[in-house]
């Protein structure tokens, strides 16, 4: 933990805070039906034609139930074009590499992703998908729920707003706002200046390039049909070496162990298949090519994650500069810090907009104090082997960023449901590992997704307040409103939704044979990557402990569920506490309403995430990275 990276963390927390009210004030135009922008002379006549297309009203506004209905509705149909499109990628044009379509359970996986803002992965976008399914079924989705995420919290911040009414604005004007007066131009900005720093913008085929060294790997031998070709081989298992008496041999006290073949109840050796293994000369590179800097831009501000290449954020394609890197992990926080202003300004309270910032601020500084501690300490065992004690630990880093921007590019993108990645997150120490996977499991409420970080924290905003208001024995208010049992039902609800979802799955997984065929990796280890599969899943977030094969059938479906249980599970109780909100009238501030403001309500907040957050997940914690963390100390790996 050197100056260096003391200085690039102040810089990174001072640009944030100075963006977050120009931001905020922006919010604050586009979020208003009538509200007017410097973009209008441009947009505004495409923003009319759109809505007389879609057969919509601007000055019409819905209720709770409609404005979810019709998030439902968008999401649905979207869902349903993708899968459409990746299933037929075959017969689409803009497909130079000829990739074939994905498989049913792939191409649902991929579809449920990138309609939740989740942008989970289970295949290498370089060697699977056409430019044409990247631009039109992934970058498409990028904006599409980017901009529900917004709606969301936009419809919610209303119902804080907004008295004795039912109506919360209309999603369908939110959608179209927030595509075109926000992400559109932000991303278009943005999207040239990564091309100035030497992401690449194309739609050439990939490029080959002969190799000056050629070098074998093994590859699994076909027939002349293509078919792989196996061999059947004895089961191979360890027993105690006997000597002439029959006798185990010891050493030191314990039996010395060989290999000997497994034998049935016959006494023959059983006997398995196994792949036929064959060198093969790799003698030119595929360099791939594509349409990148438009992906990375809404990827990151949409706090979506899914990149062109298998490397994400860690190629020098998508990630070609120290600055591309900066204004990478700024952009992923971007809307969400801004989100926090447009708070404090519709609920007439810019105090609580900012102790809602200042405490997002103080976890996601004590995840990156975490994280990049670990990391700088690096791992025992690799010190004993003769790894510098300095170097820290440099396994799964991108050697051009180095340890304090991979720890804080990985607390960053898991505060926010973004799962972008410029390091392998599953070969990070066992705490620098928990942090991401921590943060996920919160619900990524650090200043979040767009739009999903900012209502998520206001479900801890609400069980914060009544939690004040159990104390000192009356009915909690918020926002001059009362918080009743339905609201804290909302909220609990909201909440449960994201324990039983990780929690369930990962249960499930790590009982069942096709969860455990997925590991490269036993004990602790391996049930943290299943953990932060489910969480990764459930959180919308996208990142993934790589160690574990998940393009299976069985963990594509089931992570496709975990994904839209995740999203609109949760979104529905949370829509269901803002239409009862906005229909409470006003109640007048007395000595006795707690102030959601200053350090009191701080420090309340901040105890209601963490101790929601341990109570639910702490067991799991502690059988995964924390447990693995003081087997590391002992020498053990897994």
């Amino acid at each position: 933990m050197n100056s260096s990276g003391w200085l690039q963390l102040a810089l990174y927390v001072g640009v944030l805070a100075l963006i977050t009210k120009p931001m905020g004030l922006y919010l604050m135009q586009v979020l208003d039906a009538q509200g007017k922008t410097w973009l209008d002379p441009v947009i505004s006549p495409l923003e009319r034609l759109t809505y007389k297309v879609m057969g919509v009203r601007d000055g019409q506004e819905q209720t709770w139930r409609q404005y979810t209905w019709a998030m439902l509705l968008f999401s649905l149909v979207s869902c349903l074009f993708t899968y459409a499109i990746l299933r037929l990628q075959n017969f689409l044009p803009l497909n130079p590499q000829g990739f074939g379509a994905l498989s049913p359970d792939l191409a649902f996986n991929t579809a449920i992703s990138f309609t939740t803002n989740t942008n989970w992965q289970s295949y290498s976008g370089e060697s699977t998908l056409s430019y044409l399914s990247q631009m039109v079924a992934l970058v498409i989705h990028n904006f599409g729920s980017a901009a529900t995420g917004i709606a969301i919290a936009a419809a919610l911040v209303r119902g804080l707003a907004r008295h004795s009414t039912r109506l919360l604005g209309n999603f369908w004007v939110d959608l179209v706002r927030v595509t075109y007066y926000l992400l559109l131009p932000i991303c278009l900005v943005f999207a040239v200046v990564l091309v100035s720093q030497g992401m690449i913008q194309n739609f050439q085929p990939y490029t080959h390039a002969k190799l000056l060294e050629p070098y074998a790997i093994q590859v699994q031998k076909t027939d002349a049909q293509g078919q792989p070709v196996t061999t059947n081989v004895a089961v191979i298992v360890q027993a105690p070496k006997l000597d002439a008496q029959g006798r185990p041999l010891l050493a030191n006290g314990v039996a010395v162990m060989v290999d000997v073949p497994q034998l049935d109840a016959k006494g023959q050796p059983l006997m398995t298949n196994v792949p036929v293994m064959v060198n093969q000369t790799v003698e030119e590179q595929v360099i791939s090519q594509g349409p990148m800097a438009s992906q990375v831009a809404i990827k990151m501000l949409g706090t979506n994650g899914g990149g062109n290449t298998n490397a994400n954020a860690a190629h020098p394609f998508e990630n070609p500069t120290p600055l591309s890197n900066f204004l990478q992990m700024l952009s992923i926080f971007a809307i969400g810090s801004g989100l926090t202003w447009y708070l404090g300004r519709m609920t007439r309270n810019q105090a609580h907009g900012w102790a809602v910032w200042v405490t997002m601020m103080i976890l996601f500084l004590a995840g990156v104090f975490i994280a990049w501690h670990a990391e700088a300490t690096g791992n025992p065992i690799h010190q004993q082997l003769g790894v510098a004690v300095a170097d820290g630990n440099l396994e799964g880093k991108e050697v051009r960023f180095g340890i304090f921007h991979s720890a804080l590019f990985a607390t960053i993108t898991t505060d926010a449901s973004c799962g972008a990645v410029n390091a392998m997150h599953d070969s990070f120490t066992p705490l620098g590992g928990f942090v991401p996977l921590f943060n996920m499991q919160l619900g990524e409420i650090i200043f979040g997704g767009v739009g999903a970080g900012l209502y998520g924290m206001l479900v801890f905003v609400v069980l914060a307040v009544f939690i004040a208001g159990l104390m000192v024995g009356r009915t909690p208010e918020y926002a001059g409103k009362k918080i009743q049992s339905f609201e804290v039902k909302m909220a609990m609800l909201a909440l449960l939704v994201l324990a039983v979802d990780i929690l369930g799955f990962t249960a499930w997984a790590v009982v069942s044979q096709w969860g455990l065929a997925g590991l490269n990796n036993t004990g602790p280890h391996g049930l943290s990557e299943i953990l932060y599969a489910y969480s990764s899943c459930t959180g919308n977030n996208g990142s993934a402990f790589a160690g574990l094969s998940a393009n299976t059938p069985w963990y594509n479906t089931t992570l496709g569920l975990a994904m839209f249980i995740g999203r609109f599970l949760m979104i529905v109780p949370i829509m269901a506490l803002a239409g009862s909100l906005a229909q409470k009238k006003l109640v007048p501030a007395s000595p006795g309403t707690f102030p959601v403001t200053g350090a009191t309500f701080v420090v309340l907040l901040l105890g209601t995430v963490l101790l929601l957050g341990a109570l639910n997940f702490l067991p799991a914690l502690t059988l995964g990275p924390i447990v693995e963390h003081f087997l590391m100390l002992q020498g053990k790996l897994f």
